[in-house]
């Protein structure tokens, strides 16, 4: 399948059974050829993705900040323009894994524009919706294309790269995601503010539209996996696929704890003035962004360092974030470190996916797509369940101890997984 200059073939690679945190290979297979272009044609492509995250995130987050003018427009309580975001959410949760089954066979490039094509007619009903009730089904319809692009965007990114560079090409499309948090949704919030909701929606549309014009005419035409490549990834192994999904599942849990109470946290317990906390957010994210891109360099050559110290930094920062919290300096520190951590840890879960799953490469990362919104929903809840045990200053033990829960998985992974001591990665 051409994409321009250079091509190569892909196929499992052959040796020991991998680790967790073991080396990054390209996903196995192939039927045919996997090409990989090095030409501006697949530069654009990927360029074409980043954009498309970015729009997806800001799309799922938007009504957080828009949440009381959009309450005021319609004229509904806001828990239920809150709804808008969690039920969204679940939506992605349920529907990801049956849905990119389905969809197994259908070719990339053609799956990538009709679910952008859905994210502009989307955002345009949003914008256009009479009432809270049609609002709330534009969002599902959304949500239900957003469920599949997590599924294969990342895979999509790796075949336009060579094996050695597949982690630099996972961690630009994941800066779609820490760009829209750093930049999207305050600018669709500023937006909203000053000219309306509507127009913070109508304006995600048009970036829609944008990135499926950039995908239809840069992306190859790859195609949809082949038989052998739907049986699995380039070294498959269940145990570690599934425990991939539960140390997903149990950092995400650790790191939304504190962080659904951050603004609290940093003016009640930090002692931060609250006109600061804005500024500081945007710190978190812009750091986030750094560790995103720094993972995404890291992941082929010391995938160990990737996997385990964006880990080990969301520990250490959630850690700070308690014993600090009295000092407003180490208690901001540990909010930064703790965002980053994660922010590099979905970029090293990205990539480590397409080699350890047992099955369809695409339905793999759905599956860990999945465990990252259960994340976000768990973390949600057991915040608001802890809180009136531990406190606000207490939540960041909470969550510092479940991601240190995941720091251990990681380590002791070899041995969980083929029950018998491991080679080091």
């Amino acid at each position: 399948m051409p994409t321009g200059r250079g091509c190569c073939r892909g196929g499992a690679l052959s040796g020991p059974r991998p680790s967790l945190v073991g080396p990054v290979a390209a996903p196995g297979g192939a039927e045919g050829t996997r090409c990989r272009s090095r030409t501006p044609r697949a530069g654009a492509a990927l360029a074409g993705l980043a954009l498309s995250t970015f729009v997806w995130i800001t799309v799922e987050s938007l009504p957080i900040g828009l949440l009381p003018v959009i309450a005021a427009d319609l004229r509904v309580p806001q828990t239920a323009v809150g709804l808008l975001v969690s039920a969204y959410a679940l939506v992605v949760v349920v529907a990801t894994v049956p849905l990119t089954a389905l969809t197994t066979r259908v070719p990339r490039r053609l799956l990538l524009m009709a679910l952008l094509a859905v994210l502009v007619l989307g955002g345009v009903a949003s914008a256009a919706a009479p009432s809270y009730g049609v609002l709330l089904a534009a969002r599902a319809f959304t949500a239900i294309a957003q469920a599949v692009y997590w599924a294969i965007a990342m895979p999509v990114a790796a075949t336009l790269v060579p094996p050695e560079r597949r982690g630099r090409a996972v961690g630009l499309v994941s800066a779609g995601s820490s760009l829209a948090v750093l930049l999207g949704v305050p600018l669709g919030t500023w937006i909203g503010q000053v000219a309306g909701w509507r127009a913070s929606f109508l304006g995600t549309a048009a970036l829609g539209a944008v990135a499926l014009a950039v995908i239809a005419l840069t992306l190859p035409r790859v195609a949809a996996a082949g038989p052998r490549e739907a049986e699995r990834g380039a070294e498959p192994d269940a145990r570690r696929f599934w425990l991939l999904v539960a140390v997903t599942a149990i950092a995400v849990t650790g790191g939304l704890v504190p962080f659904t109470y951050i603004t609290p946290y940093l003016t009640e317990v930090s002692g931060v003035p609250a006109v600061a906390v804005g500024g500081l957010l945007l710190v978190r994210g812009a750091v986030g962004l750094v560790a995103v891109l720094v993972v995404g360099r890291l992941i082929d050559a010391r995938p160990r360092a990737a996997v385990l110290g964006s880990l080990g930094i969301e520990a250490v920062g959630l850690a700070l974030q308690w014993a600090g919290a009295p000092v407003p300096v180490l208690g901001v520190l540990g909010v930064v470190l703790a965002g980053a951590g994660l922010s590099g840890f979905a970029t090293a879960v990205a990539a480590r996916v397409l080699v350890v799953a047992p099955g369809s490469v695409d339905v793999a990362s759905g599956g860990t797509s999945s465990s990252w919104n259960v994340g976000i929903m768990a973390g949600s809840a057991a915040g608001g369940a802890a809180l009136p045990l531990v406190g606000v200053a207490g939540l960041p033990l909470v969550g510092g101890v479940l991601a240190a829960v995941g720091v251990l998985l990681v380590v002791v992974e070899p041995r969980l997984a083929s029950g018998r001591a491991a080679a080091p990665a």
